[in-house]
């Protein structure tokens, strides 16, 4: 049996109420084999408070009808909720105008909105797109595309060997050139939690002139994000990997690229005239939703900033920090695992490997004790090529999680152990 010295939580004003904080969450209080769920695969989606599932049922019992079109008490309703999500949206990350968020239905749909509508039409042989050896593969296929579509050339700034979950900045004066036209670059890593230095990346790329995107899946929902702060050309993240619902996401971009911008699709909502001739556009940023938006998701992300904001954005980083550095510290000292990543500033995400065992063995044996785990390459295949690995396990937490929760993974590991080294 692991022997566990918890840390005490300290009263102060980054304190939070854990215990009462999951109560808040429904599929926390189910069982699996008798076992309370751990869910720690937040990196992955994050499990939805009640007043995000209530804001849901409102909205469809309540005043369901599309936006921005009727004239009738609740389409009315529906617009004022929908256009205040995207409000309560761009007061979270500080951006300058609401008109500068746009509704996706996630992430990677974001990306390949800049991808298409600014890529495409901005892009030219001998221009180059700088990436990292780090990305997910949302933010690396939809750039081998528009390179593929305009002859620009798509580079990457390479892991620091031997791999220790960074970058290898001093590439980054190699290739940053007066060619690029675009760095693209995650945030926080999805498999290390390497929280990148991006403020020094996207004064480098500037001084180029070479606009920046920021992959903020990772790190919009745990700490708190200022775009104007970071001044960034464009940023993108995931609604449901920040309690809200699936289906919804978010594009900030700078109003004038907004602006300059082609529609990503055509249809209705993202006009102002139309002939069968031609077409003109809608202003931002109804001109890149066309079509019926992705309302319920869009007015119950809005709940889910605003769950977020109660809870305090310093205080959910800090209990995740603590939960981090008390998970480094429990899978440092227990049996045959091996840890990837050691970056000096990390998110709480954690990937290892056990010795003599695949993580999808390892992952299915948790989850019989109710352990909820990530296995496989975390669609980052290029990290795993690095690492020489065809996978690993990964556990990531969230404000919700707890000590306890990390000493049952612990503790699932070494059952894992006994059962197949």
């Amino acid at each position: 049996m692991l022997k566990t010295v918890k840390n005490s939580v300290k009263n102060d004003s980054n304190f939070i109420d854990v215990e009462k904080v999951r109560r808040d969450f429904p599929l926390l209080q189910n069982h699996y084999n008798g076992r309370p769920i751990a869910f720690l695969d937040n990196a992955a989606t994050t499990q939805k408070p009640q007043v995000v599932l209530d804001k849901l049922n409102e909205f469809y019992t309540q005043y369901n009808a599309n936006v921005h079109r009727a004239i009738y008490h609740i389409g009315e309703q529906a617009t004022r909720e929908y256009e205040d999500a995207r409000k309560k949206v761009s007061d979270f990350i500080n951006a300058p105008d609401p008109s500068t968020i746009i509704f996706t239905r996630g992430a990677t749909e974001a990306i390949n909105l800049v991808a298409y509508s600014w890529g495409r039409h901005n892009l030219s042989p001998g221009d180059e797109i700088l990436i990292t050896e780090m990305e997910h593969h949302s933010n690396i296929i939809p750039w081998q595309l528009a390179v593929k579509d305009t002859g620009a050339t798509l580079r990457y700034i390479p892991l620091h060997l031997p791999v220790d979950g960074t970058l290898d900045l001093q590439s980054l004066e190699v290739n940053l050139t007066n060619r690029t036209k675009l760095v693209a670059i995650v945030h926080q890593s999805n498999v290390f939690g390497t929280i990148n230095p991006v403020k020094k990346i996207i004064k480098a790329a500037q001084s180029v002139g070479a606009l920046v995107l920021l992959d903020s899946a990772q790190s919009v929902p745990h700490s708190k994000v200022d775009v104007q702060a970071l001044d960034c050309d464009f940023l993108v993240f995931s609604g449901h990997k920040m309690m809200g619902p699936s289906g919804v996401g978010v594009l900030y971009a700078k109003e004038t690229l907004l602006n300059s911008m082609e529609p990503f699709m055509g249809g209705g909502e993202m006009i102002s005239t139309v002939s069968m001739e031609y077409s003109t556009w809608n202003d931002i940023p109804w001109k890149f939703e066309a079509g019926t938006p992705n309302i319920a998701q869009a007015i119950g992300l809005g709940a889910a900033v605003d769950y977020l904001n109660e809870l305090n954005m310093e205080s959910i980083h800090a209990h995740e920090n603590e939960l981090m550095d008390y998970a480094s510290d429990m899978l440092k000292n227990t049996p045959r695992v091996i840890l990837y990543g050691n970056g000096s500033k990390r998110g709480a995400i954690i990937s290892f490997n056990v010795e003599g065992i695949h993580p999808h063995d390892l992952a299915q044996i948790l989850d019989q004790d109710g352990i909820a785990v990530r296995a496989g390459h975390h669609c980052a295949q290029p990290i795993m090529k690095r690492l020489n690995v065809p996978a690993t396990t990964r556990a990531s937490f969230y404000v919700y999680n707890t000590k306890d929760e990390i000493d049952r993974l612990c503790e699932g590991i070494e059952k894992a152990i006994n059962l197949l080294c």
